[in-house]
């Protein structure tokens, strides 16, 4: 099946408006590619998880930092601000999981200690859109490589 967005033309508008609003929010090309693929590993979107690769790969990113989104807890090389996006991906992403808050207390004032108000602002919607696209993605079964156009 071609991917439900592009079906239904006003579905691609309102997605494109949200990642206008995500790119006026003031976060880095870079962090909205790392949250991305963070998100897209969690979810099992291989669609997903190798575009956010590529589109690393493409920005310059070194792909010993690509390779350890997956065990970013562990892994040197993120910054505390990059910590905080990502421990925020996660929670938002696995709100299935939780026996509490979505995000707790502790973790807003982690995020808000890197973030301002509108830069938060486009991390949730950056990680809600791209939790969309996997839920899309992996019920049409969108393979690895595939162009969306």
């Amino acid at each position: 099946m071609t991917n439900p967005a592009f079906v239904l033309s006003d579905g691609v508008k309102g997605i494109g408006t949200i990642f206008k609003a995500v790119n006026q929010g003031g976060i880095s090309h870079e962090l909205q590619e790392i949250v991305g693929l963070r998100a897209s590993q969690i979810n099992g979107c291989s669609a997903c998880v190798h575009a956010h690769n590529t589109n690393l790969l493409k920005a310059g990113e070194t792909t010993e930092r690509i390779a350890a989104v997956s065990a970013w807890r562990e892994a040197p090389f993120f910054t505390d601000a990059e910590r905080a996006a990502l421990d925020l991906t996660e929670a938002v992403t696995r709100l299935a999981d939780r026996s509490g808050d979505a995000v707790d207390d502790e973790l807003w004032d982690r995020v808000a200690d890197h973030f301002d108000e509108k830069q938060i602002a486009a991390l949730i919607l950056l990680i809600g859109v791209t939790n969309m696209f996997n839920r899309l993605n992996a019920s049409i079964k969108e393979p690895a490589g595939a162009s969306w156009s």
